[in-house]
């Protein structure tokens, strides 16, 4: 019996909607990076694309546990001498929420072309309003 190898013409996409309001960081994250590589379909192939798209909404209203709002700290360096810059997980929740989500996802990402495919197939939103309901986007529940 031969390994089934799904081509990229073969792949069809779905599109599907995380409500964050409420949830924790990492679950949404870890869910939203299954489906962005293609885990949860019977046909994943390790090197196709065969993920689905992800949108994600209330990224504003996402839960830390413990004391990560203050503890943990996000990096950022421009690339000169002192472009260090710091901001601590309360500033990025209330600046930049959409950041925040975004950088946990593409850390459970490969590093590599196919990674950067498959974040391209991410949208984050800070309210509850997107702009992709002609794509019928199927609700998953946490």
């Amino acid at each position: 019996m031969k390994t089934f190898m799904l081509r990229k013409e073969d792949v069809s996409t779905k599109w599907f909607l995380i409500d964050a309001k409420g949830q924790n960081l990492g679950r949404v994250a870890t869910k939203a990076a299954h489906i962005l590589r293609g885990k949860h379909k019977v046909t994943f192939t390790p090197h196709v694309n065969c993920g689905d798209a992800v949108i994600i909404i209330n990224a504003k209203e996402v839960s830390l546990t413990g004391d990560k709002l203050n503890k943990k700290i996000y990096y950022n360096h421009s690339g000169y001498p002192g472009g260090l810059r710091e901001r601590t997980a309360k500033t990025m929740k209330e600046q930049y929420p959409v950041e925040m989500l975004e950088r946990a996802i593409k850390g459970m990402l490969p590093k590599n072309r196919l990674g950067r495919q498959m974040f391209k197939k991410l949208y984050v939103y800070e309210g509850d309003n997107h702009m992709h309901e002609a794509q019928k986007p199927e609700r998953i529940e946490l």
